[in-house]
C-alpha cells in the first residue's frame, strides 16, 4: 500500500516509457532555468560597470525587494540543502534554533542599518576603520577572508558535489566522478556571471533564484508529506523527540552534567551530541548577530541600497523569508528519515540505514537530493533541481563577490591608492578566481568532519565572537578605542585559529586522536558553543580593559558612529526613514518566531 502511494506521487518515474519522458521534461526545465539566468545576467552585465561603486555595490541603486531576496538567497546555500536537511533527518528540528534567527535581521534593520548608511562604506572592515583605526580594518579583512575560505567557499563547493553525486549517474571523466564534475560546473557557471557583472548581477539573479528556490523546496515538502501519508504520519514516525526544539534537557538513562567537555558515558545538557542546551542558548545569538549584522557576505546587499529606508525594508523582508527554512529544509529531512524508517522507500532506506537498521549519520547529508530523486513526479523534479542549483549558485556568487570586494577595497586600493576605477574592478575579478582555488584545497578537511552543518557552525563559532564584540560594543560604548578593538580582534582570532588547529588533525585523519585527559584532548572535546562563549567573554574583557587603560577616542572623529555621538540631524534623518508599516511588519516576524517555538515543543 505504501509503495502504491509512493508510485502515485512519483508519477510514471518507475515506468520504462515514463523514464524517457521524465528525463526529457526535467532536462527542458533545467536548461530553461540556465537560459533565464544567463539572460538576466547578460542584461545586467550590459549595464554600466565603470566604477567600483557600480561593480561592488550595484551603484547603490538596489530596491528593498531585491535586497531582501538577495540576502535570503545568499544565506540559503549548500549548507541548507545538504547540511540542514541532513540535520533534520538525524536530529529533527533541533537546528531550527539557528534558522529562527530572523529576529537578527530586525536588529540589522533597526540598530545597525542607520550607522552603515551614514558611513557610506564599501565593506564592514572599512566601517571599523571609521569607528576605530586602519589596523582594525586590516585585521578584520584578514579574519573575514579566512572565514570565507574555511566555510562558505569550501562548503559550497563540497555540498554542490554531494547534490550532483546523487542527482547525476555515475560518471568517470579524466579520473573525476560526478561529485567533482558537478562542483566544477557550478563554480565555472557561477563564476562567469559573478566576475563579469559584480553585485548587480549577483543581486538580480538571486532575486529570481529565491522565487525558484522557494517554489521548488515547498514542492518537495508537499510531495514528501503526501508520499508519507500526511502530517500526522510524519509526527507519528519521527516521534515527539524529533519535533522538540528543546529535546531533551536531561537525557533519560544518561548521567547529565554541566561539564563543557563530552566525556565517555556522560553528556552535557544537550540538543544532540554536538549541541548542549546551555551553550546553544547563549552562543547561538552571538553567531546569529555576527552573521546577519556584521558579515560582509550579508550586509553588502544593504550597502547597495540608495538610502536607509530601502536598506531597512530590505532587511525586514529578508526576515520574513528567513522563517521558511524550517519548513522547506528541516521538515524534508525529517520526511526522508520517516520514509526510510517506515520502509516505504527502499532506495532511501538502503542509503540512510545499515543492515542492522541503524541510521548512518554521514549518509543523512543526502536527504534532500534523495527526496528529489525518489518521490517527485515528472516535471516537478526538474523545477526542484533548478531550485537546488539556484541555492548552490546564489550562495557561491554571494561569497565570490564579497571576497573580491574585501580584497580589492581593503587591501589593493590601500596599497595602490592611485589605482583607477577600471583597475579596481579588474583586480576584484581576479580575486574571485584565487579564492575558489584556495577553497578547493579545504574540501578533504570538510569530508572528514562529522557533518557539513556541524563543521560550518563550529568554524563560525570560533571566528564570530571577536567581530561581534568590536561592532556591537563599539556602537553602544563610545569610550572604547582603537587599541581595545585591535586587542580584542587579535586575541579572539588567535583563540579561534588555535581551536581549528587542534580540531583539524582529528577531522582529517580518521584514526587520529589526543590522549584522553590531556590539554589538547580537552580543547578538542569542549563543545564548540562553550569555547565560543569563552572567546566572547575574553574578547569583551580585553576590549574594555585595554580601552579604559589607554587614551579615550576623539569623539568628534566618531560622530554619528555610536549612539552617544549621534547629532540631532542624524536622529531626525533616521526617524524620517521609517513608518508604522515597518513596525507592524517587524512585529509579525517576532510573532511568527514565537509561534514556531511554541509549536515545536515535542
Amino acid at each position: 500500500m505504501a509503495n502504491d502511494t509512493l508510485n502515485a506521487a512519483a508519477g510514471v518515474a518507475h515506468k520504462a516509457a515514463g523514464e524517457v519522458s521524465f528525463l526529457g521534461w526535467d532536462l527542458v526545465i533545467i536548461v530553461l532555468y540556465f537560459i533565464i539566468i544567463l539572460g538576466l545576467a547578460w542584461w545586467v552585465i550590459k549595464q554600466k560597470q565603470d566604477t567600483a561603486t557600480d561593480y561592488f555595490l550595484a551603484g547603490r541603486h538596489l530596491g528593498w525587494f531585491v535586497i531582501g531576496a538577495s540576502i535570503f538567497a545568499s544565506n540559503i546555500g549548500s549548507e541548507h540543502l545538504v547540511g540542514l536537511a541532513g540535520s533534520g533527518a538525524t536530529d529533527g528540528v533541533a537546528m531550527a534554533h539557528y534558522e529562527l534567527h530572523a529576529w537578527c535581521l530586525l536588529v540589522l534593520a533597526w540598530v545597525m542599518v542607520p550607522f552603515y548608511m551614514r558611513s557610506k562604506v564599501f565593506t564592514m572592515p572599512e566601517f571599523l576603520e571609521r569607528r576605530f583605526s586602519p589596523s582594525a580594518r586590516t585585521v578584520l579583512s584578514v579574519i573575514s577572508l579566512v572565514a570565507y575560505v574555511l566555510t562558505k567557499i569550501a562548503v559550497g563547493i563540497f555540498a554542490g558535489g554531494i547534490v550532483f553525486s546523487v542527482i547525476l549517474p555515475d560518471i568517470n571523466f579524466l579520473g573525476m566522478d560526478s561529485f567533482w564534475i558537478g562542483s566544477i560546473l557550478v563554480i565555472v557557471f557561477t563564476g562567469i556571471y559573478t566576475i563579469l557583472g559584480g553585485l548587480r548581477a549577483v543581486a538580480y539573479t538571486e532575486a529570481l533564484q529565491t522565487i525558484i528556490l522557494i517554489i521548488g523546496s515547498l514542492l518537495v515538502t508537499i510531495f514528501g508529506v503526501k508520499a508519507l501519508g500526511g502530517w500526522g504520519e510524519l509526527r507519528a514516525i519521527c516521534g515527539s523527540e524529533m519535533f522538540n526544539l528543546w529535546k531533551p534537557i536531561v537525557p533519560s538513562g544518561v548521567e547529565a552534567t554541566w561539564a563543557p567537555v563530552m566525556e565517555p558515558g556522560r553528556m552535557a545538557w544537550y540538543f544532540n551530541d554536538n549541541y548542549p542546551w546551555l551553550g546553544m542558548l547563549f552562543c547561538a545569538p552571538i553567531i546569529g548577530l555576527w552573521y546577519w549584522c556584521t558579515d560582509q557576505y550579508i550586509v553588502q546587499r544593504v550597502l547597495g541600497a540608495p538610502g536607509e529606508r530601502d536598506a531597512r525594508r530590505g532587511s525586514i523582508w529578508a526576515a520574513f523569508l528567513k522563517l521558511l527554512p524550517v519548513f522547506i529544509f528541516i521538515i524534508p529531512g525529517m520526511i526522508c528519515f520517516a520514509l526510510a524508517k517506515s520502509g516505504q522507500v527502499d532506495a532511501i532506506r538502503n542509503v540512510m540505514f545499515d543492515s542492522q537498521g541503524e541510521l548512518l549519520r554521514d549518509k543523512a547529508q543526502q536527504a534532500f537530493p534523495l527526496l528529489v530523486t525518489t518521490i517527485l513526479p515528472v516535471g516537478v523534479r526538474g523545477l526542484v533541481v533548478a531550485g537546488l542549483l539556484a541555492a548552490l549558485m546564489s550562495s557561491l556568487a554571494g561569497v565570490f563577490n564579497a571576497s573580491s570586494t574585501l580584497f580589492t577595497m581593503d587591501f589593493y586600493s590601500r596599497i595602490k591608492p592611485k589605482a583607477t576605477q577600471a583597475q579596481l574592478v579588474w583586480i576584484g575579478r581576479i580575486a574571485t578566481g584565487v579564492m575558489v582555488l584556495i577553497g578547493l584545497l579545504w574540501i578533504p578537511v570538510i569530508q572528514g568532519g562529522k557533518g557539513l552543518y556541524d563543521y560550518l557552525q563550529g568554524v563560525q563559532a570560533y571566528l564570530a565572537p571577536p567581530i561581534f564584540v568590536v561592532f556591537f560594543f563599539g556602537v553602544f560604548m563610545k569610550r572604547l578605542n582603537s587599541k581595545g578593538c585591535l586587542a580584542a580582534l587579535i586575541t579572539g582570532f588567535i583563540m579561534g585559529l588555535f581551536r581549528l588547529a587542534v580540531d583539524t588533525p582529528v577531522k582529517l585523519i580518521e584514526s587520529y586522536n589526543y590522549t584522553q585527559g590531556s590539554f589538547l584532548w580537552v580543547v578538542n572535546n569542549i563543545f564548540f558553543q562553550y569555547y565560543s562563549l569563552l572567546i566572547f567573554i575574553i574578547c569583551g574583557v580585553v576590549m574594555i580593559t585595554v580601552s579604559y587603560l589607554t587614551k579615550e577616542p576623539s569623539y568628534a572623529k566618531i560622530s554619528g558612529l555610536t549612539y552617544a555621538t549621534l547629532s540631532a540631524e542624524d536622529r531626525v534623518t533616521s526617524r524620517s526613514s521609517w513608518s508604522i508599516a515597518e513596525i507592524i511588519a517587524s512585529g509579525i516576524v517576532l510573532a511568527c518566531i514565537i509561534a514556531a517555538y511554541l509549536y515545536f515543543t515535542g
